[in-house]
């Protein structure tokens, strides 16, 4: 039985790619350059500020400039970090459910600390969720498993008895490297050419309507 559900953040449990690319094209104006449409952006985010820059600017990590867009970009981002991000549809009677039947929720995220908690705040789940385990809470991070078996421990769950839900192959990756169950939201920022079919997930689902019932079957 899965008494236990760990949430990816960005793209499982909040739709934050709005004010992610809103971020990002306010840097880009402020360079001389077009904004790009947010389904363009929006498949970059799971994957980390790295590769949102390396879309948008055409710099890699290291290079001249990337430092100093990168900072320019999350700051500009944090102080607009919820005005559009929202929890996915039926995400809130998710949790409350989970809530209800005693099962215990919580997230881990790539994205840093010093993001993760005020928007956690700004959605009222920083006192709710179990445990919040960001991207720089441990020297490691998706897809090792370490930051899963991390969460396991804070909430004093078995890996068996856990699901971890994500949008990116590295988080079902992390999962089952874990020894938790895993599933892959097929709603969140997943790219056209990816096949999260031979992620070697137990389910997939396609709304967050679906979670609920998988996870009584698993």
């Amino acid at each position: 039985m899965i008494d236990n559900v760990l949430f990816d953040l960005d793209g499982t449990l909040a739709d934050t790619a709005p004010d992610l690319a809103n971020a990002l094209n306010a840097i880009r104006q402020k360079h001389n350059l077009e904004k790009l449409p947010l389904e363009v952006i929006s498949p970059t985010v799971s994957l980390g500020g790295n590769a949102m820059i390396k879309l948008a600017f055409d710099l890699e990590e290291g290079e001249s400039g990337f430092d100093e867009i990168r900072e320019q970009f999350l700051n500009y981002y944090l102080e607009h970090i919820a005005e559009e991000t929202r929890l996915y549809d039926g995400m809130e009677t998710l949790l409350s459910s989970l809530e209800d039947n005693n099962k215990t929720w919580g997230i881990v995220t790539n994205k840093s600390g010093w993001l993760t908690i005020p928007l956690l705040e700004a959605l009222s789940l920083d006192k709710r969720t179990a445990c919040v385990v960001c991207g720089d809470t441990l020297e490691q991070r998706k897809p090792h498993p370490a930051p899963i078996l991390h969460a396991c421990e804070l909430i004093q769950a078995e890996p068996a008895a856990t699901i971890y839900i994500g949008d990116a192959q590295r988080d079902i990756e992390a999962g089952n490297r874990a020894g938790t169950k895993t599933m892959v939201a097929l709603y969140g920022y997943i790219e056209k050419n990816e096949a999260p079919e031979s992620w070697n997930a137990d389910a997939m689902v396609s709304s967050v309507d679906e979670i609920n019932d998988v996870i009584s079957k698993l």
